[in-house]
């Protein structure tokens, strides 16, 4: 039931809307003036106001730019007995949804009402859906936010559920084969298999009878006949990783799959025909690579139906923090610690770090940090960076003062609680001795570490 605000000092027309809208299933209230108005759209929220043009001391257009001010969503229709284009424009400019004259028709009136409330509902879904995006963590069980990471979402809800061919592409470390399990998950044939096989990962004599599978006796210690994994992959999904490093014999036998969904196993006469949705995956520039005779032309093309091209995670650093506490949880869980958060500095170099391994050496990072950690924080001396060693114990000044200026009091609690918390490890937790390491008295430690919270 939508709220409906009725602001008009006649009382007559107040108590005409009232039972109007009240006739109409709307919830109602009223206020004889602009103060009692602007009182009650701070106690109450409602849907629409609708308020007189001239009224004494707060007249319609303050009111509506107050009721903006309160509540940015409350829609409001002026109504005037003195219409003109000046007010009317005015008015539109303050964000009135409409403007009406008081000799109205009353049908006009429900109209203009019903309209807004469902335009206001439509938008109101479509921020709810839109918040729910943007604020979400993960989808399936890829983590961010950021544009670049919305956007392969989008594709994904696309494509997921249709039979074309999809390659992603991607520096290593970006998650293409999270990308390819949530096309499979998001799609029809989400209870059928998933089959994963890393194209460079398996030398090359043997990746043809993964792939294929064989016949006994095809070749020395063929015992028995074998499926190939585009037989179990049958009615699923098959992941080609690094389908790159796919070589020129294997692409053509793939190519013929791809075409005419049937391959020979090894030593085998007969056809096999399969339903598989192919879904490759890449860190190399493949149409460099077909330029340069390393890669079939047609092949290429028959992959490449639907492109998906994941960001690095340096142009996304935005994700940084949300990956960074996912992990922190991830590996807290594991090591058996209650890690909560990471300090503002140590994730400060986390947004500057270039991160040529992608997501992957961030969770490698934090994994060791955690392992590292002994306090409930991530602090900057326990990150490790892969080519740098470990932080310079004066992290807080070489990270230097960024763009966005810095809270001091919150840098100095933050160097004020390693150091106790440094002196309380050496002491093996003697708060007497730690006093004595910091060459402060035992009170003012004490004060300390109630005020830190340690």
């Amino acid at each position: 039931m939508a709220k409906i605000l009725v602001v008009d000092d006649d009382q007559g027309m107040r108590e005409f809307l009232e039972i109007l809208l009240a006739r109409e299933g709307y919830e109602v209230a009223s206020a004889s003036g602009g103060k009692e108005a602007l009182s009650l759209c701070k106690k109450h929220k409602f849907d629409l106001a609708i308020t007189d043009l001239k009224m004494p001391k707060i007249d319609g257009i303050d009111v509506l730019k107050s009721i903006k001010e309160i509540s940015p969503k409350t829609l409001v229709i002026l109504i005037t007995a003195y219409a003109s284009g000046k007010t009317a424009v005015a008015a539109m400019k303050e964000g009135a949804y409409d403007y009406l004259e008081k000799n109205f028709d009353v049908e006009d009136l429900k109209a203009v009402i019903k309209d807004a409330l469902n335009k206001k509902g439509v938008k109101e879904k479509d921020a709810v859906f839109m918040k729910d995006v943007e604020d979400a963590l993960s989808f399936g069980n890829m983590i961010g936010k950021s544009k670049g990471m919305l956007k392969v979402y989008s594709v994904i809800r696309k494509v997921a559920d249709t039979t074309a061919n999809i390659l992603i592409t991607g520096e290593s470390g970006t998650g293409k084969e999270l990308v390819a399990g949530a096309i499979h998950e998001n799609s029809s044939r989400k209870d059928k298999p998933f089959v994963i096989i890393n194209c460079g990962g398996i030398p090359e004599n043997l990746l043809e009878s993964e792939l294929f599978g064989y016949m006994k006796g095809s070749f020395s210690g063929a015992h028995a006949d074998k499926p190939g994994l585009f037989e179990v992959a049958h009615m699923g999904t098959i992941f080609l990783d690094e389908i790159g490093e796919l070589p020129p014999f294997l692409q053509v036998k793939l190519l013929r799959v791809v075409q005419e969904k049937t391959f020979r196993r090894i030593g085998g006469t007969e056809n096999i025909k399969v339903d598989v949705r192919i879904i490759s995956a890449t860190n190399q520039d493949l149409e460099q690579k077909v330029k340069n005779s390393g890669f079939r032309e047609d092949l290429y093309y028959r992959l490449n139906v639907i492109p998906v091209k994941i960001p690095p995670l340096r142009e996304r650093n935005e994700d940084i923090p949300m990956l960074a506490r996912y992990f922190i949880e991830k590996y807290s869980k594991e090591f058996g610690k209650e890690i909560t958060k990471i300090s503002p500095y140590a994730l400060r170099l986390l947004m500057e770090y270039p991160f040529s391994g992608n997501v992957r050496e961030l969770e490698n990072i934090i994994e060791r940090s955690v392992a590292l950690e002994t306090t409930n924080i991530i602090l900057p001396e326990n990150l490790i960076m892969p080519g740098t060693g470990e932080i310079d114990k004066n992290t807080a000044l070489s990270a230097g003062i960024p763009e966005e200026g810095m809270d001091l009091n919150e840098e100095l609690a933050r160097v004020e609680k390693l150091l106790i918390t440094k002196a309380l490890q050496k002491a093996n937790g003697s708060k007497t001795k730690a006093a004595k390491y910091l060459n402060i008295s035992f009170d003012s430690l004490r004060y300390r570490l109630e005020k830190l919270d340690i």
